[in-house]
């Protein structure tokens, strides 16, 4: 009988020293180097031998719920009933690789975020938090915010001076308290409501991004459908790639396929950024563990990053593959050419439509599968600039006392 209890065991470090520590609470800040110069992330380790090779066909439920063994701990109650998303075959050339499309647009809140947002938020659950904060410019603070409302806790979410009067109206929809704060500012925001006012964060707040211990585990799940879908696993994929976390997730997921004896073969990964950023292709280059890359003018906004993760440099090293550079035009051509097949994706997700003409000629007839991560409709079109912006803690609580009426404080009634 497949077991249906998560099997999580312990938050595992991916850095030089592989420490290990208790499950809860998460350690929400990574593991500082020796010389403390960076900091590495976690993963979370499972007892893989609990499980037999036939748990994917054999476990029951819908969705990311299916593959609750493999997961952190999560509540059932909070899904939203992500994941299960669609391959879609993509036209391609004769003598070329036969590209697929999984479209997580299909997601609750259209995005792949939702995957990482039940395991974080449950673990917020869990951990007793009072509220949830998060950092964010688009889909990951639209995520939040509705998980955060089907949890049944506060949600703030840290956004910039200028941002889509959309992705207001949307916070707005699930109840959530945006707060504009200065961009330098933000991880320091971030960290007092969560040391100060008992907030948990779903969102990174180290210099090098390490992020949520738990949430990356969700995009394992990705793997587990492709292979289900397929009946194997690609021989690539392809991933829009900011922090690394969905890149990270997946390249997990098949590797824990592998481990259960179910296949042999690790799909080689390649990460598609912002060719005026890519902080994982500089890591790369340079042999580095992370990298951090002077900021630039990108329209690829859900991935223009300015500093990379150990979990993108696990991936591409682990799968032997490459991150690539792609240009904002480069996505817009994308992003039109799918959109008039039925598929309009994000532009940050065309980036990796782009990326994939890059690698096709290598995989010919063999499976490519690229990774949609979000709609065209998220794509912010309708700019607005606050002027009453956030650079303390005390000026966020200020603004949501007066903007909402609602204090974050320990001792608010």
């Amino acid at each position: 009988m497949a077991v249906e209890k998560s099997l999580a065991t312990a938050q595992l470090s991916l850095g030089p020293d592989k420490g290990s520590f208790a499950l809860f609470p998460p350690k929400l800040r990574g593991v500082e180097s020796l010389d403390g110069s960076y900091q590495y992330p976690l993963e979370i380790g499972f007892e893989y031998f609990r499980l037999d090779r036939y748990v994917l066909s054999t476990q029951r439920g819908q969705g990311m719920l299916r593959w609750r063994s493999l997961l952190p701990p999560i509540l059932d109650e909070l899904s939203l009933g992500e994941g299960g998303t669609p391959l879609i075959e993509l036209p391609g050339q004769s003598g070329q690789a036969k590209v697929f499309l999984k479209d997580e647009s299909r997601n609750p809140t259209f995005s792949h975020k939702d995957r990482l947002n039940l395991c974080v938020v449950s673990a917020a659950k869990m951990s007793g938090a009072r509220g949830i904060v998060a950092a964010s410019t688009g889909n990951h603070g639209i995520s939040t915010a509705a998980y955060a409302a089907k949890a049944g806790l506060p949600c703030i979410i840290l956004v910039p001076e200028r941002f889509s009067k959309s992705y207001f109206a949307a916070l707005n929809a699930y109840g959530a308290h945006a707060v504009p704060v200065k961009a330098e500012r933000k991880f320091e925001i971030l960290g007092k409501f969560v040391a100060e006012l008992g907030f948990h964060p779903t969102s990174n707040s180290t210099r090098y991004h390490t992020g949520h211990p738990f949430g990356p585990e969700g995009y394992k799940t990705i793997a587990y459908e492709l292979f289900d879908q397929l009946g194997r696993a690609p021989a690539a994929v392809v991933v829009p790639t900011g922090y690394a976390e969905l890149l990270f997730g997946i390249v997990k997921g098949f590797q824990e396929l592998i481990e259960l004896g179910l296949t042999g073969d690790l799909p080689q990964a390649f990460s598609a950024e912002p060719a005026g950023l890519a902080p994982l292709a500089t890591a790369l280059d340079n042999r580095l563990p992370m990298a951090a890359v002077s900021a630039a003018d990108s329209r690829l906004t859900s991935i223009a990053c300015t500093v990379s993760s150990y979990r993108g440099v696990w991936a591409i090293s682990k799968s032997k593959g490459a991150a690539l550079r792609v240009t904002d035009q480069e996505a817009l051509k994308a992003q039109a050419k799918y959109a008039r097949m039925g598929l309009w994706q994000e532009l940050s997700s065309s980036a990796a439509l782009a990326a994939v003409d890059f690698i096709s000629p290598n995989f010919q007839n063999k499976d490519v599968v690229v990774i949609g991560t979000s709609s065209g409709v998220k794509d912010p079109i309708d700019w607005h600039t606050v002027q009453r912006v956030c650079s303390t803690v005390d000026e966020a609580v200020s603004y949501l006392k007066d903007v909402y009426a609602y204090n974050p404080g320990p001792n608010a009634q």
